[in-house]
């Protein structure tokens, strides 16, 4: 990735804030002419460095009133116990984001539901029947100043 010059970090960062910017428009913010832009573009689909484009959703729109993130501690640190784990957080759509991490737990989940109510369904119901799971701790998200997910 060493080979991403000043453009096409530009590039990046404005399809980033808007991934349906026209590429006249796009051309024109980064300095190009309208066909080096879309090379470029297309050299960094190519090579897998923008992989997708996606839409920014408004979550509270949704009925999402609730975003958990929560660190889990697994009983067993075996191969087979981790696939399982990640198996079932692939089965539940409340899991928006599942992270295998270093330090005194192994994984850090977000969560997203409706209310509290929802919340304890998920956490009694799913992740609390996960044979695997030796600890849960909840940390509720009270507000995002920063957040770049689309």
């Amino acid at each position: 990735m060493s080979d991403l010059d000043k453009i096409n970090n530009n590039i990046l960062r404005e399809l980033g804030r808007d991934g349906r910017i026209t590429n006249i428009d796009l051309a024109e913010k980064v300095g190009l002419s309208p066909s080096a832009c879309l090379r470029r573009v297309q050299d960094l689909e190519r090579r897998n460095i923008i992989t997708g484009y996606k839409a920014v959703v408004n979550r509270a729109a949704m009925g999402i009133g609730i975003t958990a993130f929560i660190t889990v501690g697994l009983s067993r640190h075996q191969k087979q116990d981790q696939d399982a784990f990640e198996r079932a957080m692939e089965h539940a759509p409340e899991v928006r984001e599942c992270h295998n991490v270093t330090g005194s737990f192994e994984y850090i989940l977000r969560v997203e539901v409706t209310d509290l109510e929802s919340y304890k369904e998920f956490h009694t119901n799913i992740l609390g029947t996960v044979p695997q799971v030796n600890s849960i701790s909840s940390h509720i998200c009270m507000g995002s100043p920063k957040d770049e997910r689309a």
